[in-house]
């Protein structure tokens, strides 16, 4: 989906070159449009045209791209540009980040006229590279009219679940699904292992049965069971987003027991394994977990 017909250019500034951003906006210069990289990072998006300075980067820019590690940094980001950008402009924040944070940045940009769309992303580093993602998207209709065209360079879909802010709402609720289904699948898997099951025979079934999960089809052969542990999203992110969802759920007066439970066991992974870690670690610690008795 990565090559589009070169039309519509826009001059656009991304922001966060790393796994995920780089390979993002590559699509959209091969697309035709004129971007503009920044990343603290000297290294990072080498390939790309990159500015020297985040305030360079978005000279002349009609639309922003963020993909940075939570909504502070993005925040931080939009405060050293919401005087320097046009009235106009569009900003997207397709970063895993907090709603409520996503609002008050809104809420700043749109005090000096500028429009913002929050749309995170599912599918990982795989998914940026083959211009797979998934968005998830949040904010005015029209604002999320105008975004549509990069996100169909950037990804294969993209939902329009809400206002500002629903965008990383539903980021948090997908995501704590995938990290209980981790969680889940390795313990039953290790019972299995215990009684003499074989964990791709096990695999197998699962991928046929109602216990199998996107998770099982597409992570455990390629980067559990064969020992690999490379997968680029990091184990830290995803304890961030449980702790997102379980944020949510107490902001609404919720109390939901697994979801309570699988951030305790994603935060003892985070502290024991380290932030760093491939995300798929977190199989192996919890059939390790199960075996000492924890």
């Amino acid at each position: 989906m990565g090559q589009k017909p070169k039309e519509n250019r826009r001059r656009i500034a991304f922001v966060g070159l790393g796994v995920m951003g780089a390979a993002m906006a590559g699509h959209l210069a091969r697309a035709g449009h004129v971007v503009t990289g920044y990343d603290r990072d000297p290294d990072a998006g080498e390939e790309l045209n990159r500015a020297a300075s985040l305030g360079a980067a978005v000279v002349g820019a009609e639309i922003v791209i963020t993909m940075l590690p939570d909504g502070e940094v993005v925040a931080g980001i939009a405060q050293q540009l919401a005087d320097t950008l046009s009235p106009g402009t569009l900003f997207i924040d397709t970063s895993s980040a907090e709603p409520w944070i996503t609002q008050s940045t809104a809420a700043l940009l749109e005090s000096h006229g500028v429009r913002m769309v929050d749309a995170p992303v599912s599918g990982a580093e795989w998914g940026a590279e083959a211009a797979e993602l998934v968005f998830m998207v949040g904010g005015a209709d029209a604002d999320v009219a105008e975004a549509q065209p990069l996100f169909h360079v950037m990804g294969r879909s993209a939902h329009h679940v809400g206002p500002i802010g629903a965008g990383h709402v539903m980021k948090s609720v997908n995501n704590v699904i995938t990290a209980a289904t981790v969680v889940t699948t390795a313990e039953a898997m290790e019972v299995g292992r215990a009684w003499g099951l074989d964990p791709l025979a096990m695999v197998d079934v699962l991928d046929e049965s109602t216990g199998g999960s996107w998770w099982s089809a597409t992570r455990l052969r390629q980067d559990v069971l064969n020992g690999a542990f490379a997968d680029g999203f990091k184990l830290g992110l995803m304890q961030k987003d449980v702790r997102i969802a379980c944020e949510l759920a107490g902001r609404k007066q919720l109390q939901p027991e697994i979801l309570a439970r699988t951030l305790a066991l994603w935060s003892d992974a985070k502290s024991d394994l380290g932030p760093e870690r491939a995300v798929t670690e977190m199989a192996r610690y919890a059939a390790e977990r199960i075996r000492r008795g924890e």
